[in-house]
């Protein structure tokens, strides 16, 4: 078992919020972390700040927040737009960057979904080896797809409303592949070239609706009312030296309930976005869900499940951890 103080180490944020009347100042610091210790490539969010929504940047060596949408009105408010943007988003956020100018400081930040209303939220179902073997189930023949609906999505630190429809509430961290352009049949040779960066999700689950109820379809025991938390940034791919050799953790009340790594998914970025898109034509923004590690409250023995006051942390290695209270 790693230490609770090796997992917050390899940990990149921490979302914060504060008095709208702080004014924007250069090169202010923002006490929260939206780095890691892998590089220094660039790392967007969606914030909010006196009322209004943008998007801004940060790197490792600064944890400071470059405002795009102030610094370049063109860029506006829409991640998906941003990423559809290609090259040459990427080409405003490096010029802001340089800038050095309209950097948001803490107090002034409240940090949300990096993407909320994407085009689709897919999940790969059963994609880690050791998550299966704790099922007893053997590992699938091909990706188990299912889908959440946007109505699920919620910032880094929002709450988790308890459905009042559900006595059975659990916990899954996922690594989240964000799309970034359109693709249909796309080779599995091919598929990194459709992929912008990656998040971090808590795959909320409603087990009674998902395993015994509504014929054993995932859609109602998946996608209620804030049953995806997202973020807390999308860090782009070129920092992730290697998407398939990263930890990733659960902690509830403080106490880890997962810890795993993506080394053990079944079907690997690449195969699940040429499989995917044999079905479905990706748009930039679509996000992908693929898969989460062992220790589910399912099946610890006896059964565990969440309550309301329930803080839950989850996290990946690289890009962040992001926390929410069960209401």
């Amino acid at each position: 078992m790693l230490s609770r103080q090796t997992l917050r180490a390899s940990r990149g944020f921490a979302a914060c919020f504060v008095s709208p009347q702080t004014p924007v100042l250069k090169n202010q610091r923002v006490p929260f972390s939206l780095s890691s210790k892998r590089s220094s490539a660039m790392r967007f969010i969606r914030y909010e700040t006196s009322g209004r929504q943008g998007l801004g940047v940060a790197l490792k060596e600064d944890d400071s927040i470059f405002d795009l949408t102030s610094f370049d009105p063109s860029v506006g408010a829409s991640m998906q737009a941003f990423i559809a943007g290609g090259e040459d988003s990427v080409l405003k956020a490096k010029k802001a960057i340089e800038n050095g100018k309209n950097v948001l400081p803490q107090d002034q930040v409240r940090i949300l979904a990096p993407i909320s209303d994407p085009g689709k939220i897919l999940c790969v179902g059963m994609n880690y080896r050791d998550h299966c073997e704790e099922q007893n189930i053997p590992v699938p023949k091909e990706p188990v797809i299912f889908s959440k609906f946007n109505n699920s999505i919620i910032g880094p630190n929002d709450s988790i409303k308890y459905p009042d429809e559900t006595e059975e509430l659990d916990w899954e961290v996922e690594f989240v592949i964000i799309i970034g352009k359109e693709g249909k049949n796309i080779q599995e040779s091919k598929a990194m070239e459709y992929v912008f960066g990656y998040t971090v999700a808590h795959d909320v689950s409603a087990r009674d609706w998902q395993l015994q109820r509504n014929g054993n379809q995932f859609l109602i025991g998946k996608s209620m009312d804030t049953f995806c938390p997202l973020g807390p940034a999308i860090v782009t791919k070129e920092n992730i030296k290697d998407p398939h050799n990263l930890k990733l953790w659960t902690l509830v009340n403080g106490v880890t309930k997962q810890e795993g790594n993506t080394s053990e998914m079944v079907f690997k970025t690449e195969a699940v976005i040429a499989f995917i898109s044999r079905f479905f034509t990706l748009q930039p923004g679509d996000i992908i869900l693929t898969g989460t590690p062992p220790g589910v409250g399912v099946f610890q023995n006896p059964p565990e499940f969440l309550k309301r006051g329930d803080v839950v942390e989850v996290g990946v290695e690289g890009i962040g951890s992001i926390t929410n209270k069960i209401e």
